[in-house]
């Protein structure tokens, strides 16, 4: 696998764009196995070398002027882009054939079986349950992807008898040509709206996960998702092995497609098999958790796993920060994280799981998003206290006409957590559950969470 890698990139010209985390490990394997190649390195921020001594020690490590970083890139064999750099309002006529990524090279020249997991909401989730489930059974497996460790990081390690589960974003995605055995759709709703050019777009990056595999391959997606739905009908006739998911109750079993379908609190197979998921014993709260739950069962019998570890490491599974997370209980008010959720339709998830939500904090960057099916939402939601952040939460307090809703337009955390603590009821929930991106006010979602966290637990 190495080495064919190695043969493929030893005789191009290639430019790293955009020198993060996944460029400097792309530059670190090139680097470990050609030692004396030139290497093109290019970035907008005119000091995004200072932490990286060995790159500015490098004789062969060539820094294109950071004013020209978009420019002459046609001149390039390859060029290594990191996933987030946006080419949004970039012509990329003359060089989008020469646009490649660690993910796509991943994919080309690995003999392992990989796995990978896409979705608008809960792949994070999904790919851990299924790296849990899978390598409680199996030896040789890795996680690698959109969790935060470049997948040049590991590939060194590999053989044929590895597993990779990847977590894979729209970013990442948008540009390869190759897909995993084994690819995963778990839903599409609107966003990274600022990325791409229409919704559209965003759509396509997502189901290059699936677009380019072949008849020894399998593609997993849910059919209760109707925009997912019929972007996969657009793509028939599809080659693979294809399972339709769906946590619908009415949904019907069919004969001409492999399906796996709920029951209450069981899973349905296409064979006719019965699989019981007691929702009182399981950590993963939530009809979208049943749904990625479905979703990690159909891996695991696609790999022959013995189902009732399986079932068991289910039960086990507790969710990731910032989903739901609970923080504590504060003065008689129950308080919880959900700082993933950027999008309305997670939001609605984590008031529909909880049930009991009298104050819910909301807001964030304004990415374009329709929040009025949101604003209807929650109009009726039983909702009390609607503590709104900028940019979204403000404009989604203007859009709210229920005078029982009790609005609060807040500048900051602190403020919104000050004013939860105040106002929310005893014997019930104090929600975080943004339904918008960090950006612009936190560096990811990840320190947003962190920081109502201490908040809420401060005295």
């Amino acid at each position: 696998m190495i080495k064919k890698l190695i043969d493929y990139l030893k005789d191009k010209k290639i430019l790293i764009l955009g020198f993060g985390l996944e460029g400097y490990s792309t530059y670190c394997f090139i680097r470990r196995h050609l030692k004396t190649k030139e290497i093109f390195i290019s970035d907008a921020n005119p000091k995004f070398l200072d932490r990286f001594q060995d790159v500015r020690e490098d004789e062969y490590a060539k820094v294109v002027d950071n004013s020209e970083y978009l420019q002459h890139l046609e001149h390039y064999d390859l060029i290594m882009k990191t996933p987030g750099l946006s080419f949004k309002d970039v012509d990329t006529t003359g060089f989008i054939d020469k646009i490649t990524s660690q993910l796509e090279l991943f994919l080309e020249f690995t003999s392992s079986f990989t796995i990978g997991i896409t979705g608008t909401k809960g792949k994070s989730t999904t790919s851990s349950l299924i790296y849990d489930i899978i390598s409680n059974q199996r030896r040789d497996v890795h996680f690698l992807g959109n969790i935060g460790k470049p997948l040049f990081d590991e590939i060194d390690s590999l053989t044929d008898e590895s597993i990779v589960v990847l977590e894979l974003s729209s970013h990442q995605l948008e540009y390869v040509k190759v897909s995993p055995r084994i690819s995963i759709v778990l839903n599409l709703f609107e966003e990274h709206l600022d990325h791409y050019k229409s919704y559209e777009h965003y759509i396509n990056a997502k189901l290059n996960i699936c677009r380019f595999q072949d008849i020894n391959d399998y593609f997993l997606y849910s059919i209760d998702n109707d925009c997912l739905k019929q972007h996969v009908e657009g793509l028939r006739p599809l080659q693979q092995k294809v399972y339709e998911l769906s946590y619908n109750q009415n949904s019907k079993i069919c004969d001409t497609d492999a399906i796996v379908v709920r029951r209450g609190n069981t899973i349905i197979s296409e064979n006719g098999e019965v699989l019981y998921i007691d929702s009182d014993s399981r950590k993963l709260l939530g009809e979208h958790n049943f749904s990625n739950i479905m979703f990690a069962v159909t891996v695991a019998k696609i790999l022959k796993l013995d189902i009732e570890r399986v079932i068991s490491d289910i039960y086990k599974f507790a969710p990731l920060a910032h989903r739901m997370e609970f923080v504590g209980n504060i003065d008689g008010v129950k308080y919880y994280n959900d700082s993933i959720a950027t999008i309305p339709a997670s939001t609605i998830n984590g008031i529909e799981t909880l049930k009991n939500v009298n104050t819910l904090i909301i807001g964030g960057k304004d990415r374009g998003i329709d929040y009025t099916e949101f604003a209807n939402f929650l109009e009726k939601a039983g909702i009390e206290h609607l503590i709104c952040l900028p940019d979204t939460g403000w404009k989604i307090a203007d859009m709210i006409v229920n005078t029982e809703i009790k609005k609060y337009k807040v500048k900051d955390m602190q403020m919104a957590v000050d004013t939860a603590k105040k106002n929310t009821k005893k014997g019930t929930i104090c929600l975080l559950s943004p339904a918008a991106s960090s950006y612009g006010f936190f560096k990811n979602f990840e320190e947003r969470g962190n920081l109502f966290k201490e908040l809420v637990r401060k005295k």
